[in-house]
């Protein structure tokens, strides 16, 4: 059976403004119109699906029915550059994510909990009793922190502050209007009509970020200290199949996308937690008994113990994923999908949001409830948030952990409560899923910081 049937009929320029301006609700309208696979035209025809078994049969066969699609994410390129591990593919990506797995997994995690502890009680011992603050930008300081530490080396002094400040102020320029992400889609509007345009201002901020990135890039090539174990340092230090180092433009491209990737959608996440934590008083009392059973002085890596705050971090992904797709695959020859004929070059996408709001997968999908990752274990292809296949998120097993040890250590040492009862629902925020407003909370009582070891 031919896909024309589930095709929407709106003109291309009409489905993408609703992508970028109304996501959610245009998404669940398609899926409620058409089901499980329909096909759509953003840049290019692409068929959209969130049928779990349809998706294992595409991210299960990566490089056999499916490949994926080269230039697939140039939507990135503007910020992350041409040689990002997001936007590269082929040999190119296989080498940069094999180079970046071995500092993101493993051994490592021990020390990055150590960082993850320490910058979370840093900034909450900034926090004043009575006194409301925007949780948004407290998290994003604390994930954009310690990536620069895993990154960097450090996250401290005069040129870490500069370049903390720089990075979010780039990102602000993306994040602060859908119109802002109507750049990215169509690359026409990327003119510099001066410093107060929107591109212009963008651009200018992005130059700061990478005189910033350069500088620290030819120091530590002048450095060259075998004994430091950041990113950095593991980059200049790697070498291609063909014995070439990186460049500097290579090794700032992958710096870039580190430092944004790794902290933006993992301060969404906690975020996110952090307000569903508090809007329900059962959620809380949960978490609270379960992340005090821990005693007074826990290691980081104790909260890998903790099975309700698990439930609740994967809640928190599948309710209100980051990523509403994952990266397009190209079908290699024909091949039937849902019951449809797919002809070779047709673009394949996941849709993540629509698989974790299928109703036969997690009932009453609308509510916020851990308990369901307590009570049923979800294969790969129903719970998605970070991709799958050959593009599963480098930074997965790292945006967990810090979820959780962010989490417990303000759990441990703060009591919180939400500024209001109104109910924050989701919306675009740049290329992610966030809140559709500032959340403000407000510390009511100080515990003595519980120093965690």
């Amino acid at each position: 059976m031919k896909l024309t049937t589930n095709k929407l009929q709106i003109p291309a320029t009409l489905q993408m403004l609703q992508f970028v301006f109304n996501p959610i609700s245009w998404m669940e309208a398609c899926a409620q119109r058409y089901g499980d696979i329909f096909m759509v035209k953003l840049n290019q025809p692409e068929v959209w699906v969130s049928n779990p078994e349809a998706l294992k049969q595409i991210l299960a066969n990566d490089n056999q029915d499916f490949r994926l699609l080269k230039n697939g994410n140039m939507v990135f390129e503007p910020i992350l550059g041409r040689h990002s591990v997001i936007t590269v593919s082929g040999d190119e990506h296989h080498h940069q994510r094999q180079l970046l797995m071995t500092k993101l997994h493993g051994n490592r995690m021990r020390t990055y909990g150590q960082v993850m502890s320490q910058v979370t009680e840093e900034v909450i011992s900034q926090w004043l009793v009575s006194k409301p603050f925007c949780i948004q930008s407290q998290i994003q300081s604390i994930t954009l922190k310690v990536i620069m530490q895993a990154v960097l080396g450090s996250y401290k002094g005069k040129k870490a502050e500069e370049l903390e400040t720089s990075l979010v102020l780039m990102l602000d320029h993306i994040r602060s209007s859908p119109y802002k992400v109507l750049q990215l889609y169509f690359p026409f509007l990327q003119k510099d009509l001066g410093a107060w345009s929107p591109w212009g201002k963008f651009i200018r901020c992005k130059a700061k970020v990478d005189r910033l990135l350069y500088a620290e890039i030819e120091e530590n090539l002048k450095k060259s200290d075998e004994s430091r174990t950041d990113i950095l340092s593991l980059l200049i230090a790697a070498k291609d199949k063909n014995g070439e180092s990186m460049t500097c433009e290579e090794l700032r491209d992958e710096l870039i996308t580190l430092l944004i990737v790794g902290h933006e959608t993992t301060a969404t996440a906690i975020v996110w937690a952090l307000y569903w934590i508090h809007k329900i008083p059962r959620v809380k009392e949960k978490l609270l008994l379960e992340i005090n059973s821990l005693g007074k002085f826990f290691k980081p890596s104790n909260v890998l113990q903790l099975p309700y705050l698990n439930a609740v971090c994967n809640e928190t992904l599948r309710i209100y994923p980051l990523r509403m797709l994952t990266f397009p695959r190209v079908v290699k020859h024909k091949t039937s999908l849902c019951g449809y004929e797919l002809e070779p070059g047709t673009v394949v996408t996941g849709c993540i949001y629509l698989v974790h709001q299928r109703e036969d997968l997690y009932t009453n999908h609308w509510q916020f409830n851990p308990e369901r990752f307590l009570e049923r274990q979800y294969s790969p292809y129903e719970f998605i948030p970070f991709g799958g296949g050959e593009r599963l998120c480098i930074g997965m097993a790292f945006a967990q952990f810090e979820m959780k040890v962010v989490l417990a250590t303000i759990l441990a040492n703060c009591q919180l409560d939400l500024v209001g009862n109104r109910n924050i629902l989701p919306q675009r925020d740049g290329l992610v899923t966030g809140p559709n407003c500032l959340i403000k909370m407000v510390m009511k009582k100080d515990h003595s910081l519980n120093s965690i070891s």
